[in-house]
């Protein structure tokens, strides 16, 4: 039996990663889907970064977004539905930061400089983690990600508002969350199925937020097993 060839895959990566968020995950698709990448440049607010990849993406596409990266793929598949056959969100939400972390992100920025900065702190990636997967190798890969990305981008990214993020989306939708994600609960999970006329919700074990990084084999399958049930054109 052939495998489906689907639209290309575009890849938003979240909050201070950048593309090699999704190496192992992209090793687990079938090597006949295409895959491009996008990333959270491009613009101040979230409806200019998705003006952005708009104008990069090919005429139909899958998102997939992770964390951040879902808001902007949520603005993305409301502004151009013609272009999207497929929305993926991965642990994200409908939520905008709450003042409190507004205010840990302004002061964390005011605390760094370019410089100084060098990524995400180490207690931060860990909150990101499970458990069983805060090692020093992968906090290390997410650091090096933010220090990539640099000091404009987080100051860029710490500022953007989400509250406005559209939900009038009709293409299919998967939201895809963590039972152990320790930055967007199960609830949020939910409060996104309900405000999406098209989406259906599947919840992972043994991982926590970076779902990417600490389960690629597990959310690729999710994702295939989904995607070939979905009526698009192949």
């Amino acid at each position: 039996m052939s495998t489906p060839v689907y639209p290309p895959l575009v890849l938003i990566p979240g909050f201070m990663l950048d593309e090699t968020l999704w190496d192992e995950f992209k090793n687990y698709l079938p090597e006949v889907w295409p895959v491009r990448h996008a990333s959270l440049n491009g613009g101040q607010t979230i409806k200019e970064i998705a003006q952005y990849i708009a104008s990069q993406l090919p005429q139909q596409c899958v998102l997939i977004g992770f964390s951040m990266g879902g808001y902007i793929a949520r603005q993305l598949a409301a502004d151009y539905p013609e272009r999207v056959a497929a929305l993926i969100l991965i642990a994200s939400s409908l939520r905008e930061d709450t003042e409190q972390q507004m205010q840990a992100k302004q002061q964390a920025i005011q605390a760094l400089s370019p410089i100084t900065f060098k990524g995400l702190s180490h207690s931060t990636i860990a909150k990101s983690l499970h458990p069983d997967h805060s090692n020093s190798e992968l906090i290390t890969r997410i650091k090096q990600m933010g220090s990539r990305l640099g000091y404009e981008a987080l100051v860029t990214q710490s500022a953007l508002r989400r509250a406005e993020v559209p939900t009038a989306i009709h293409c299919p939708t998967l939201v895809i969350a963590s039972r152990y994600d320790a930055l967007r609960t199960l609830e949020e999970a939910d409060e996104l199925v309900a405000a999406l006329p098209n989406a259906s919700l599947q919840v992972l074990d043994g991982s926590g937020h970076m779902i990417p990084l600490e389960q690629p084999e597990e959310l690729a399958a999710t994702i295939i097993d989904w995607l070939s049930a979905q009526p698009i054109d192949h």
